[in-house]
């Protein structure tokens, strides 16, 4: 039976279609549209995932009536007695009736699956901690064979995702998609216990430890400790993000301590959620608590489409057969002669191969990709990019060379989710961050044969076994998708992109 996944109407709508423990295709509607994070679904997409076969049963990732009547809760009332954020009548519109959703299933419930039925394991803890689902914000799950008990939880308004939402906006970006602007920004600030405690003790700090004082739906822009580090430049905002992102690694592993406590069978992990996107506290949590952690490459809502699908499914999915390369096939031979002679030149270069990713994250079918040793790349990259200049980029590192040059937290790092030292800063300017860590994929010939035997060349060529990797895009809008997307970055941004002979 084909089972359909849908997410939408929040946020980044992706819809994912899996038969029989195999995953056949899954795209972020974004990608389509064109607009980031777009939350609405569109035929286009639907129209690719029909190649690999229609439906046979439509899920949804969340009840749409029981959110409603936390909106209810809230005030939300415009949401509660809309009609137009009801999921059936945005599949009818995009897709005149052409399916109807045949089940709901909780948000956490999807999340949980999502990490889980495409992890290693048979049985595990899973922890979710996101912004909000209908209620929770924060579940701990164990599962084993086919089943997923929930053994605690932590509800709406107390949210740890909200809360470092919240203050992404106070900084002035971008809620519910800066996030990871916030997280980059933390290692230019300054640790100061001080003002931890009064943080901590102003959102925090109640009867319960991961409780807030608070409801943060509507942000906190007018909030300021009474120790303010404003001094007259664009400083204070590093360091409350410095701040910031020390309390929230904090949290976390209260989190997982709390998931040692609830599910003691295991020592495995499961994770997702959108603040398992930030791959700094990954590192300290597979570090020192869970050295067996799997994250899915999309843990946001996102990928909550692949998780109600796999619920329903019931059984563990073959993920790794196409790894995060689930989306429109670019069909051709890598261009592995053609990127690698840009490279040598000193040239930026664009990949736009196979199937796109699954995630937020490129991983060698829709990069950008660079020198990691030039000392004028990094500047070169955002400006292309229009970025902000403290904004680090990541190295794609052969697996077998990862641990010569990173103090790598994890033996693999497929999918960039953990950040490691670079122990030679100097030679590789380009993919060090401030503090001298990079966010690491690394790269086996099984994840991806193309991607590995590029940088294996580039390898042979300069004894450099890495390049810099960063998603096919420019700030604010989706990964570059098809062909024509492709044309487009190279004649809007001077960027040669390749896509392959056919």
């Amino acid at each position: 039976m084909k089972i359909l996944g849908i997410n939408a109407l929040n946020h980044d709508a992706a819809i994912t279609l899996i038969e029989d423990g195999k995953i056949l295709f899954a795209a972020h509607a974004e990608r389509y549209s064109g607009i980031k994070n777009d939350s609405n679904l569109n035929k286009e997409m639907f129209e690719d995932m029909e190649q690999y076969g229609e439906p046979d049963y439509v899920v949804y990732f969340e009840n749409p009536y029981t959110k409603k009547l936390r909106q209810f809760m809230a005030g939300q009332y415009r949401e509660v007695f809309s009609r137009k954020n009801l999921p059936q009548n945005h599949l009818d519109e995009v897709m005149g009736g052409k399916y109807s959703i045949d089940e709901y299933v909780d948000h956490h419930l999807s999340h949980a699956s999502s990490t889980y039925f495409t992890s290693p394991y048979k049985e595990s803890a899973v922890v979710c901690i996101d912004a909000i689902g209908e209620f929770d914000t924060i579940s701990i799950w164990y599962a084993k064979g086919n089943k997923l008990e929930k053994r605690w939880s932590q509800t709406y308004p107390n949210s740890l995702g909200l809360w470092y939402s919240a203050m992404t906006q106070r900084l002035g970006l971008k809620p519910q998609e800066d996030e990871f602007i916030l997280m980059g920004m933390a290692a230019w600030g300054t640790q100061d216990d001080d003002l931890q405690s009064i943080m901590y003790n102003d959102f925090f700090g109640y009867h319960k430890e991961l409780d807030l004082r608070m409801n943060l739906h509507k942000g906190c822009m007018d909030y300021e400790p009474s120790i303010y580090p404003d001094d007259g430049t664009e400083q204070w905002k590093f360091d409350i993000a410095a701040n910031v992102q020390t309390i929230c690694e904090w949290q976390i592993a209260k989190v997982f301590a709390k998931a040692k406590e609830v599910v003691p069978e295991t020592d495995n992990m499961c994770y997702s959620g959108g603040v398992a996107l930030n791959c700094v506290a990954n590192s300290l949590v597979v570090e020192k608590q869970y050295p067996n952690m799997w994250i899915l490459p999309n843990p946001g809502d996102a990928g909550s489409s692949l998780g109600c699908a796999a619920y329903v499914g019931g059984k563990h999915l073959d993920f790794m057969e196409n790894g995060a390369f689930l989306g429109y096939d670019i069909k051709g031979e890598y261009p592995v002669k053609q990127v690698v002679k840009e490279l040598l030149k000193g040239n930026l270069v664009g990949v736009a191969n196979g199937r796109a990713e699954y995630g937020p994250r490129a991983l060698g079918n829709r990069s950008l990709l660079a020198d990691p040793r030039g000392k004028d790349i990094k500047a070169q990259m955002n400006t292309i990019k229009n970025r902000q200049e403290f904004r680090p980029f990541a190295p794609s590192v052969l697996e077998e060379h990862a641990h010569e040059i990173f103090d790598m937290p994890t033996k693999k790092s497929q999918f960039m989710q953990y950040v490691a030292p670079c122990k030679f800063p100097d030679k590789y300017p380009a993919i060090c961050h401030v503090d001298n860590t990079s966010r690491v994929q690394t790269v086996c010939k099984e994840d991806n044969p193309g991607y590995y035997k590029l940088i294996k060349e580039f390898y042979k060529k300069t004894g450099c076994p890495m390049v810099l990797n960063t998603s096919l895009n420019i700030k604010g809008q989706p990964i570059v998708n098809d062909e024509n997307d492709a044309k487009d970055f190279t004649n809007k941004y001077g960027v040669k992109v390749f896509m392959g002979k056919k």
